[in-house]
């Protein structure tokens, strides 16, 4: 059984950007609809940071789960009979923080850090799982991987 949640500093100023947001459209509350975009796009914010504050990365059975929460809207999940290597590896600023998708270097799920699992997929895709906690992740998933060969 595996679980690890991760937290990041970084929502804080997306709090604080949607602050800012909130009262600029307070202080613009006479004309309704510049008023009524900018607290809508303040909210929005919120609810990112809300969504971006933790990413969680647990066992659920036959898969791992990869969840940013506490508002748990964006995610996703790794089959184990998919894996075809796990490592653990380094992202680089390109690579950024959230979820992106960069050509020719797979998928990138990262909070906070540089740190990362590097799973490479028996398709040959490429998925890099952001973690202050990369060599537990790793030992998990290779052991997990041993018991899914040694049952088949």
């Amino acid at each position: 059984m595996y679980r690890h949640v991760q937290n990041s500093p970084l929502h804080f100023l997306i709090y604080l950007l949607a602050a800012v947001m909130f009262l600029f459209a307070w202080q613009i509350r006479n004309d309704a609809a510049p008023s009524i975009a900018v607290g809508v796009v303040a909210l929005l914010m919120f609810l990112l940071a809300l969504s971006f504050q933790t990413l969680t990365v647990s066992d659920d059975g036959a898969h791992l789960d990869i969840r940013y929460g506490p508002l748990n809207v964006f995610g996703t999940h790794i089959k184990y009979a998919d894996i075809a290597s796990a490592e653990p590896g380094t992202t680089s600023l390109i690579d950024g923080w959230g979820i992106h998708f960069i050509p020719f270097r797979g998928w990138t799920f990262n909070l906070w850090g540089f740190e990362c699992a590097k799973i490479t997929l028996k398709n040959n895709k490429v998925i890099r799982v952001g973690t202050d906690d990369s060599e537990h992740l790793v030992q998990f998933l290779r052991g997990r991987m041993q018991r899914d060969d040694a049952s088949a």
